[in-house]
């Protein structure tokens, strides 16, 4: 019996040595690959699939956002995804027509809405006229009104886990998608020309949901993978409590500090996120900066690392995770509650 128990500890450990060689060989490749990728990402441009022209109104045009404004605001957001799927559907685009139509539901709540294009969207989950804490989400690469459902799941987990932590408290989750998201395979995915786009629009936003909940109500930005890139340019100044960087490829900032924020600065990666292998580089190719730096996880960069478990790039608001659990204790600002990375 010792015999045969030694035997299989010793092939178990084997295994794991073997599995752990591979692990680290299938890494080197990986970040091999992607280092080449950085490189050749201005000398040999990729292609990536974009939607054609898809037809659709002009936004809504709203009076300025105020509590008072609100219930108008949604109303005339949803007309307008009302149209916007008759748009489509004329011309169809069936997928799309379906999409807008799901948005044009009287239960949904949308601040903005544009369905031109690849689309952009901002939906609140939530009583955000008497919110008290309010998450907004930054999405990163390949999220489009096409692809919305799936952002729109990580909102509802945010959103249900809150209720769930604290349900006396006054919360609200606004879902933005208020940028062009670059795609994943191509050049753009590794530069800051999509986040600076998007950083001006991000504080006016912000701006905007102070006049909507007052000064009081505490805000915190919930950034995920290249979303954290387009946090990091809108930092500066931003009035906010709390910056949460999950799945981030890097900032554009060499640290927290160099933000030039007020707000925490939160970090997570998960055990089996691929972007654990992108080079943390930030280098000047042919006049363009491919790269965002500093590994916002690392020491060197200081933020506060927090647990995300063994999740993948898609996992941080599974339900049942360390991610969400933690990042609903921060938007809750019970910050002394927040779990460390082991």
């Amino acid at each position: 019996m010792g015999l045969d128990t030694g035997v299989a500890g010793a092939t178990t450990a084997g295994r794991d040595r073997g599995g752990a060689a591979a692990r680290r060989r299938t890494g080197r490749w990986r970040r091999a690959l992607l280092a080449a990728l950085v490189t050749g990402a201005i000398v040999i441009p990729l292609s990536a699939a974009t939607r054609p022209g898809i037809p659709a109104p002009e936004p809504a045009a709203l009076a300025p956002l105020t509590s008072a404004t609100l219930d108008e605001a949604y109303a005339a957001n949803r007309a307008d995804a009302a149209e916007a799927s008759r748009m489509a559907a004329a011309d169809g685009d069936d997928r799309r027509a379906a999409a807008d139509r799901a948005m044009a539901d009287p239960a949904r709540h949308f601040l903005a809405f544009d369905g031109r294009g690849e689309g952009q969207a901002a939906e609140v989950f939530g009583d955000l006229a008497h919110a008290e804490r309010v998450a907004v989400l930054v999405p990163g690469s390949d999220t489009s009104l096409d692809t919305y459902d799936r952002f729109r799941a990580t909102a509802l987990n945010l959103r249900r886990q809150l209720t769930l932590d604290a349900p006396d408290s006054r919360t609200a989750v606004v879902a933005w998608l208020g940028y062009r998201t670059p795609h994943t395979v191509s050049t753009t995915v590794l530069t800051e020309g999509r986040a600076d786009q998007a950083a001006p629009h991000l504080r006016e936003f912000i701006r905007q949901l102070h006049g909507i909940t007052g000064r009081e109500a505490r805000v915190a930005l919930v950034c995920h993978s290249y979303g954290t890139v387009v946090c990091g340019r809108a930092a500066a100044g931003l009035d906010v409590a709390d910056i949460a960087l999950v799945g981030s490829p890097g900032t554009g900032a060499d640290s927290a500090a160099g933000l030039h924020t007020s707000a925490r600065v939160w970090a997570a990666r998960g055990g089996d996120d691929w972007v654990a292998d992108v080079p943390h580089i930030s280098a000047d190719l042919f006049g363009t900066t491919v790269g965002f730096g500093t590994d916002p996880v690392s020491p060197a960069f200081g933020a506060r690392v927090f647990a995300a478990g063994d999740g993948g790039h898609s996992d941080y608001f599974s339900p049942g995770s360390a991610s969400l659990a933690n990042l609903a204790r921060i938007v809750l600002g019970e910050t002394s509650e927040v779990t460390t990375r082991a």
